[in-house]
């Protein structure tokens, strides 16, 4: 189907061009150009009344939403689900993640993506691996039952997806020498988290290939001034990517601003961490056992750890503009162009230009997610008077 999207702001990655029109052909971007008379051609032509149009964002770390742990339920359904709760918060490309679980809990996972990948479940990139090959002094929520060291079948399995990409959390500390090389000679991406590594241990990993680190400052050895420990070694070095949650509480505002600034442009990245309480009616669900409840915005167990996320990813986009030193474009950018960089999806993902696939997002002035679109399918987001979301889909 052709759309043809008029009277809109084009951010496209870099700037915003006033007064265009984007042309959809199928799953891609055919054209950019200024305001006029739509194509005759055009099967469907949309007035977004000025609002900003923007590049669809990207998540690296979806533990789940709509009610859905992907722990709990590793098929092509509840990816789905998942995937339709961030889309409301202008997610239109995500990993799920599956938190330190067993093997064959591992393989379904895997298995599960690559399903849903071959079913043209909208927006799933691949898949997000945390742990289990953690350091359990930094386990943080992972049950220390469910971590293990790394052998052959595990490596086997987190090179085993067919389709998509793999990224994966280690503690480069509890690996064999050569394993972070190898991996990254497979093509996965390989971040560092739930780590008690010293300085010089993240520079060993770092030289075999480290590419990030999962959720900077959480569950990780901290900054000191005579061991900087995996904080230090994360800001001193400046290839690699960290991600960030902006939600206020698992970072304070002033170390994002202080990690954002320390940084290369493009090497920090908005992550949700987010869990099924995001878009779900209930605000409490399980975990391994343990009930996890919102509490004051924190999820938390009984003992008061923190355990993901409730947050969008739009919502960490308001948030870095607002309390972390950047400016709206910038913090897009953290979340769109930035990740798709990470997944090596740049000449695809995170910007709007003709050829790049369909993934995008319509912005009102309150950055309320109006449309979005996902290689081209479009989904209207409409706010009811209760302030509850009613989405309506329209395949393109």
């Amino acid at each position: 189907m052709k759309q043809v999207l008029t009277n809109c702001r084009v951010f496209d990655g870099e700037r915003v061009h006033k007064n265009r029109n984007v042309t959809i052909n199928g799953r891609r971007i055919a054209d950019i150009g200024l305001a006029g008379t739509p194509s005759a051609s055009a099967e469907r032509v949309i007035d977004l009344s000025g609002n900003l149009l923007a590049p669809g964002l990207i998540d690296l770390q979806v533990n789940g939403g709509g009610g859905v742990l992907f722990n709990d339920a590793p098929g092509v359904e509840a990816i789905a689900r998942i995937g339709d709760a961030h889309r409301r918060h202008g997610t239109t490309g995500f990993l799920p993640t599956l938190i330190s679980d067993t093997p064959d809990v591992t393989r379904a996972a895997v298995a599960a993506v690559d399903a849903a990948i071959a079913a043209d479940v909208p927006g799933v990139l691949g898949i997000h691996l945390e742990g289990p090959h953690l350091n359990p002094d930094f386990r943080g929520i992972h049950d220390a039952g469910r971590l293990r060291p790394i052998d052959t079948e595990a490596l086997d399995t987190i090179r085993s997806l067919e389709g998509g990409r793999t990224l994966t959390t280690v503690a480069p500390e509890t690996l064999p020498k050569g394993t972070i090389r190898n991996l990254a000679q497979a093509g996965v991406i390989v971040f560092a988290g739930h780590s008690g590594a010293s300085y010089g241990e993240i520079q060993a990993a770092l030289a075999e290939g480290l590419a990030g680190f999962t959720h900077l400052f959480n569950a990780m050895t901290a900054l000191k001034s005579r061991d900087p420990g995996v904080v230090g070694a994360a800001l001193d070095d400046p290839g690699s990517v960290v991600g960030l949650i902006a939600d206020g509480l698992h970072v304070h505002p002033a170390g994002l601003r202080l990690a954002i600034a320390a940084k290369p442009r493009g090497k920090a990245i908005l992550v949700t961490d987010a869990m099924p309480t995001l878009g779900a009616a209930k605000n409490e669900f399980e975990l391994f056992g343990e009930r996890i409840v919102v509490a004051n915005g924190r999820l938390v167990n009984d003992a008061g750890t923190l355990a993901g996320a409730h947050l969008g990813l739009m919502d960490a986009v308001r948030n870095v503009s607002e309390f972390g030193g950047v400016d709206l474009h910038e913090a897009l950018r953290m979340a769109s162009a930035y990740p798709a960089r990470v997944l090596g999806l740049q000449e695809q993902l995170g910007a709007i230009r003709p050829g790049y696939r369909a993934s995008l997002i319509e912005l009102d002035d309150d950055l309320n997610v109006v449309r979005s679109w996902i290689d081209g399918d479009l989904l209207e987001h409409a706010v009811e008077a209760d302030h509850g979301r009613s989405d309506r889909r329209e395949r393109g």
